[in-house]
This record gives structure tokens, sequence and C-alpha cells, in this order.
């Protein structure tokens, strides 16, 4: 049998499957998307929510690697960097449009494979949309500039030009959260300028990434320029140390992060997006129904696994008590459940571990002195109730490190210089939120707190994706959002022209 997008569905004998899941006859083997590379090993891929096996991907091992660093190398110098600009919009656009024609498979994907509530998946699917055609748009807008060089005299028969060229190899390495939207971030850029792409993806979500591999090949998009090589431990490090990866563009842990860092080869650039602790500032002028409803979204969508959560909330103390009492029962009201479940608010967390430790943080920082006054408890294997926390302290788990789970800590300040020094005060500077309706308190804010991005009536969880994204201090170094990572996977070459004198 086949499934929707015509690929075999291998037959897997109950010798291959859990007996708990005898109940599934068959399921769809992904094979490395690596020309000419055997998949000796699968691994099943279960669904947080309820353990079903839901998929078996093919594991990457170092011969796979450097047969698709080799492939991508010989597709980047016979093909992709001698494509003309339009021809790569052209994949890119059909490609958006794609992926729109399967929004509902690729949103059942994600939901499945990295519980995400299925709404949020398809507003995923749309953004990955999204950033596959800016990067069409992009792929046609990569400007140089023209140098006078006759400012010296000499020189005045000279003509001076900066053209931008594809780096060669883009070595991605993507995290589970946003299994689509965060691989488009850099598949999408780095084809655009022409440049081919290895990619590993979350060895916990890459069914997505094998999806979105088939829609760019029927697109149009070379063999070769976009290879899918799932793997796990320390095989990814081939991607780091390999010199012919050019550009290394990673999203996940700070610590694995600052590690790659320090390893990677000397001649490889890296764009790291790395953890946050993402604050509110909500003033005493500010809509604060507007806001309780942001730091909502913001603090529990996708259970609070983003690196953009809302993690604190500064409140300014004339206006707490009138905050909480909007803030509780909208986080209250969430649901809890199935991620199949279209009223489903916030779906499990990625694995047991990371409930064991949202469920301990909350426990220290009760003990340390917090008061938990909603939320904490677990719901079935792999769900957190939201959980708010008052009376937290700055050296508190859950202020001072990224939870990546359901925990709010919502914060009394004086003044608006209080609450600016209690967000800096955090090794992490991604992004932040300012609710005011003060212009100059809002002006002030955004100068003075540092991050990457501050968000001005918003929750810091806002993001679009030709926005720049990136953070400073812990947070990473680099910039996304389309037309910047893109600038990230190219690189500048000067040419000066001898000509005679007209």
């Amino acid at each position: 049998m086949s499934d929707q997008t015509g690929r075999i569905a291998y037959r897997l004998t109950y010798s291959h499957l859990p007996r708990k899941n005898s109940m599934l006859k068959e399921i769809v083997q992904y094979p490395l998307l690596v020309k000419g590379a055997k998949t000796a090993n699968f691994v099943e891929i279960k669904s947080p929510f309820n353990g079903e096996v839901i998929a078996a991907v093919g594991q990457a091992d170092e011969q796979a690697i450097d047969a698709a660093l080799t492939i991508a190398a010989e597709t980047f110098d016979k093909t992709m960097r001698r494509m003309p600009a339009y021809e790569r919009a052209e994949i890119l656009h059909k490609a958006s449009r794609l992926i729109m024609e399967h929004q509902e498979d690729l949103a059942k994907t994600i939901a499945l494979e990295g519980g995400k509530p299925i709404k949020d998946a398809r507003i995923e699917v749309a953004r990955a949309a999204t950033t596959f055609g800016i990067a069409a748009g992009e792929a046609t807008r990569l400007e140089g500039e023209q140098i006078p060089m006759d400012i010296t005299r000499g020189n005045e028969g000279r003509i001076g030009i900066v053209v931008r060229e594809p780096v060669g190899i883009v070595g991605a390495i993507c995290p589970f959260n946003f299994p689509l939207n965060l691989v488009a971030h850099k598949v999408a850029p780095a084809l655009a300028a022409g440049n081919t792409v290895v990619l590993k993806p979350s060895s916990q979500t890459p069914v997505a990434s094998f999806k979105l591999a088939e829609i760019l090949k029927e697109a149009g998009l070379p063999e070769g320029a976009l290879q899918v090589v799932p793997c796990r431990g320390s095989l990814g490090n081939a991607l780091v140390k390999d010199p012919r990866v050019a550009v290394l563009s990673f999203t996940g842990s700070p610590e694995v992060g600052w590690r790659m860092r320090k390893d990677i080869h000397a001649g490889t650039r890296i764009v790291l997006e790395l953890g946050g602790n993402a604050g509110l500032i909500v003033h005493d002028d500010a809509d604060l129904e507007t806001a309780a409803r942001a730091a909502t979204r913001g603090g529990y969508g996708y259970a609070g696994q983003t690196c953009i959560s809302v993690q604190r909330v500064y409140v300014q103390s004339k206006v707490y008590e009138k905050f909480m009492a909007l803030f509780k029962p909208m986080v209250e009201s969430l649901k809890v459940g199935d991620p199949l479940d279209d009223t489903t608010d916030v779906g499990p967390l990625i694995d047991e571990a990371a409930v064991d430790k949202t469920v301990t943080w909350i426990e220290t920082a009760v003990k340390g002195g917090a008061k938990l006054i909603s939320g904490g408890e677990r719901v079935g294997k792999l769900a957190v109730k939201p959980a708010i926390l008052t009376d937290t302290k700055p050296d508190m788990l859950v202020v001072c490190q990224e939870v990546f789970g359901p925990i709010v800590s919502v914060m009394k300040y004086e003044t608006i210089d209080d609450a600016i020094n209690a967000v800096n005060d955090s090794d992490f500077g991604l992004q932040a939120g300012v609710f005011t309706n003060n212009l100059e308190i809002a002006f002030k804010a955004a100068r003075r707190i540092d991050v990457g991005g501050v968000m001005v009536n918003d929750a810091p969880t806002f993001r679009q994706d030709h926005m720049p994204y990136g953070g400073r201090k812990e947070s990473g170094v680099g910039l996304e959002g389309v037309r910047y990572a893109l600038h990230e996977m190219t690189q500048p070459k000067f040419i000066c022209l001898n000509l005679p004198r007209l």
C-alpha cells in the first residue's frame, strides 16, 4: 500500500513493534534521503501523548553522513551555484503552495510526533509556507553594491563591485518544538542563496522533515540539494567538525550550542539560536486584559516549549491584584489533553524527562518560599497542568534558567527601572515584551532591555518569519529571519575592474 504522498508503506511484523501497539498492523518507514546510502537501522517514532508508534525513521551512520556531504558538495558545484535566481524562486514558490496543499497532513504529523495541539500545528504549517514564499522573493533580491575606487589618485579607471555568493554546504541541526517551520527557516534561505543543505532533524520529531523533503523534490529541487540524515548522540558532530560544511545553523540548548562553537571546524561559520527565559513587563497604564491574554498565550502555548515562551512576568504593584484576577482564570480555562482534539490548548511535554524537570522545579521553588497558586500537577503520563508561581526569587531555577515547560512566575515591581533591571538580570537575551500606553516608557524599555527583540504591547513570543530574530548573551549568535539568514548563508566577493579611462 502507499500513503497520501505515494510513498511505499513498508509492512513491519510484530517482532519489530512493541506488543502494546499491536493494534498497528503497518506503519510507514522513512529511509535515509541520501543517494546511494542504505538504511540499515530504523528507529520508531512514538507519540508523546499516548506512546503509539507513528513511523519508523532510518538512522544515519558516519558513512551515510560522509556520503551526504560528498553529494551535497557535488550538487552545489554542478547545479545549485549555477542555478539562476528565477529558477530557485520558482522552486521555492511551488514548495510554498504544496505545503499549504498538504496542510492538514503536515499538521497531523506535527501533532502526532511532537504533541503540539493541532490548531497550533496548522498555524506552524501556514507559517512554513510563508517562510518559503518569503525566501522565493529574497532569492531574486540578493543585491551587492558598487564601491567607488577613484577616491585616490591613480585609480580613475577602476570600478569596484561587491557581489554575494552562496557559501556551499549549509549544515542544519533542528530541535523538536517547531519540526517544520524551524527547519524551513534554515532550508529555505539556504536554497534561496543557491546552497545545498544537509539536515539533521530532531530525533524526536523527524517525520515532518522527510515530508518537507518530498515536497521540495516535487517542487523541482535537484536531487542532492537537500539530504535528511537523522542520527542520535555524537554522530551529529560530523556536521560540526567537517571542513566541507561552510555554515552550521543550530537551534537547540545552550549547552550543546556553545560546545559546538568550541568544536567547530576553524573555517566554518556558525549561527546559534539557543535558549531564553523571556520577561514580560506589565506597567500600571497597560491594557491589563490584553496583557493577561498575551501572557497566557505566550506562557503556555505548546506547553511552554519555545525558547521565547513567557516565563517571567513583572507587574507594577499598583495593578498586580487586578492583573492576577484576570490572568489566573484565563490560565485555568486552558484545556489540557489530546493534541489531535481541536479544543486542546496545552498538549503533552515531549518526554518523561521534561515532565520530571518541570514538576521538580515547581516543587523546588515552593520549598524555597514561592507560592503555587494554580496548576503544576501531572495530567496523565506526560502532561503538566499550567502552573502559576508567585513570590519567586531571582535565583530560583524557574526564574533564572530556561524552564521549557508550562510555568509562569509573576512578580511585582515598583518603578519601570526596577522592571527593566529585573528583565536584564538574566544570562539570556532573546526577546522581551512590555505593555504600556506611555510612549516614553515603551522606548525606554525597548532601548534599555538587553535582548535581540522587544515587543511593545505584545508577548515576547511574537515572531513573524521575515523579521530579524536572534539573541544576545547566552541566547546565541547570528540572525534568523529569511533575509537575515540568507546573508548569514552567503559571502561577499569584491571584484575590481581596471578599465581604460573613458
